[in-house]
Order: C-alpha cells, then sequence, then structure tokens
C-alpha cells in the first residue's frame, strides 16, 4: 500500500500567514484549493488566443434584444 501523503502544516502556515499576510481566521476559513490559488501553485490558465476568442465568440455570440441593447 503507497504510504500517504503528509501534509506540511507549518510550511503552509509560513505561506499562508508570513507570506501572503492572512491573519489565522482567514488562513484556516480557505479551502486548500483556495490556497494553492492564492500561492500561485498548479496549472495556469492559459491566454487567449485569437483564435480562441474568436471560437468563443461564434460559440456564444451576443444577442440584440428588441429594445436593441445586448440581451
Amino acid at each position: 500500500m503507497a504510504e500517504a501523503r503528509r501534509i506540511d502544516w507549518g510550511g503552509l502556515m509560513r505561506a499562508g500567514m508570513a507570506g501572503l499576510g492572512l491573519a489565522p481566521d482567514v488562513f484556516w476559513r480557505l479551502s486548500p484549493a483556495e490556497l494553492r490559488i492564492m500561492l500561485g501553485l498548479g496549472p495556469a490558465a492559459a491566454p487567449l488566443t485569437r483564435e480562441r476568442i474568436e471560437a468563443l465568440m461564434r460559440a456564444f455570440p451576443d444577442r440584440v434584444t428588441k429594445e436593441g441593447e445586448d440581451g
């Protein structure tokens, strides 16, 4: 059986409270995913290219209402 991964609570607390300046109560309310995002860990979203923006515009076109406003 594989050894369970251990959480480095000391390192996470230093990163969150000392590195990010979070108050302890704020740190403990964060989900692990939120903390990872704040620390810049994990995969980053690729920047939008013109091709991707055009594909999104085709998939989700603006609609105009009878009053002429975007809908």
